[in-house]
């Protein structure tokens, strides 16, 4: 017992360091939660702004007042990097009503169509099935999800004549192509310049 709390008391320090690191996060957290409010206030874009940019403003005199870690002291010009990159999109949703503070919602709603498709395919990698159906895959999740299950989806397509079918197959098919070209573009570079290359060449012979 007393071998491990020595063992213990030499992480003392890491873990208090951990622990106020962890506290600006949780700070950070509630202020732009908005938990900080009464019932009867408004929490509104310049108030969390308020509140936030003082937050920060105490970070930066505790990282030069009191004696951090070398880790804490990366950490924090990290933290603090951070936030001040991204302070124009965490502070903008307070004056929209219903507009989302986190992106949870849309991440379960990712989580769902890649569960969907390891069902029907077994496989976990989805880039090929974006690939092929584009984004009818978030329509149809999205529908199911809305429209009162799978049979309300399906009493929907029901409705669709055919006329509408194949004009919003010549538009997704358009929208398709875009996503391939920009796909090919980024991960297979060379051999898409090529084929271009070889296309003009092509043209004007």
């Amino acid at each position: 017992m007393k071998e491990l709390i020595e063992r213990r008391e030499q992480w003392r320090a890491d873990l208090d360091g951990v622990r106020r690191m962890h506290r600006w996060v949780l700070e950070a957290e509630a202020i732009l939660s908005g938990s900080w409010a009464m019932e009867e206030e408004a929490v509104t874009n310049a108030a969390v702004a308020m509140r936030f940019d003082a937050f920060v403003a105490s970070l930066k005199a505790d990282a030069s007042t009191q004696k951090l870690t070398e880790t804490e002291q990366r950490c924090l010009r990290h933290f603090l990097h951070v936030t001040a990159n991204l302070r124009s999109q965490l502070i903008q949703c307070y004056d929209v009503e219903r507009f989302p503070r986190t992106n949870n919602d849309m991440e379960g709603f990712i989580r769902a169509i890649k569960t969907r498709y390891r069902r029907v395919s077994g496989r976990k990698n989805w880039n090929r099935y974006l690939l092929r159906y584009g984004r009818r895959v978030a329509y149809y999740e999205a529908q199911v999800r809305s429209a009162g299950g799978e049979a309300g989806v399906n009493g929907m397509v029901g409705q669709v004549t055919p006329k509408q079918w194949r004009e919003g197959r010549v538009e997704q098919r358009a929208r398709q192509e875009d996503q391939l070209k920009q796909y090919r573009f980024r991960h297979k570079r060379a051999k898409f310049l090529q084929g271009l290359e070889e296309r003009w060449t092509a043209a004007a012979s």
